[in-house]
């Protein structure tokens, strides 16, 4: 059985000397798992397709027997190429990336966290790295998961519990306009760590990387 998506690439490993299995996130199929057979190949169909946080259309064979299916072709839409002009703009989307996989199940429709994983995308070139990309990111993904920190039963300062509200709703132009002091950066650094850890009982590697090439402003 043949399907179609367009989708994400939120990781690729090699399974071959010649093959890749790329993880991607569609809004309707959820994260599928997919087999790029002879990808490694320099005259591959694939070759120049398979990247990080490329978007793309792609079709692929379902398997009747494991969730790994074997891709059939790949159009791109968008390479993302700004991303790759700043160090920190890739270790954000990465944890982003890791935070999705460990936080929801493989073929789910996702369409409201395909939305925020694009938005991401889209919003990180365009100014220099932010922390708030990182606290909005995960404040968004905690909505989506129905986890919202209930800020009344918080013990953030009021400026902060601003800064949640304004995170969690505002779009993304309106959240890079937003300025933290460094007490702000620190309890909400330490308010979701230990918010994301209550509920999802680990953090993926990658955070502190993330949120240390994106300090607030001194």
């Amino acid at each position: 059985m043949i399907e179609a998506a367009t989708g994400l690439v939120l990781r690729t490993r090699s399974l071959t000397e010649t093959s890749l299995i790329v993880q991607w996130l569609t809004p309707s199929l959820g994260r599928v798992a997919t087999v790029a057979k002879g990808a490694r190949r320099p005259k591959s169909p694939f070759h120049g397709k398979l990247d990080l946080f490329y978007r793309a259309d792609f079709s692929f064979s379902r398997s009747r027997r494991s969730e790994l299916h074997t891709l059939r072709e790949v159009g791109l839409r968008d390479t993302h190429p700004m991303l790759r002009r700043e160090l920190a703009y890739l270790r954000q989307a990465s944890y982003a990336a890791a935070l999705i996989e460990q936080t929801t199940e493989a073929e789910t429709p996702l369409p409201g966290i395909f939305d925020l994983m694009n938005g991401l995308l889209n919003h990180l070139p365009g100014r220099p790295p932010q922390p708030q990309a990182i606290f909005a990111f995960e404040l968004r993904l905690l909505v989506e998961l129905g986890l919202q920190p209930d800020l009344a039963e918080s013990s953030l300062k009021p400026g902060t519990r601003q800064l949640v509200k304004a995170f969690t709703e505002s779009d993304w132009p309106l959240v890079s306009r937003a300025r933290l002091s460094q007490e702000q950066f620190d309890e909400l650094r330490n308010f979701l760590h230990g918010y994301l850890v209550y509920h999802l009982e680990r953090i993926p590697r990658g955070r502190e990387a993330a949120l240390a090439g994106a300090l607030p402003e001194r």
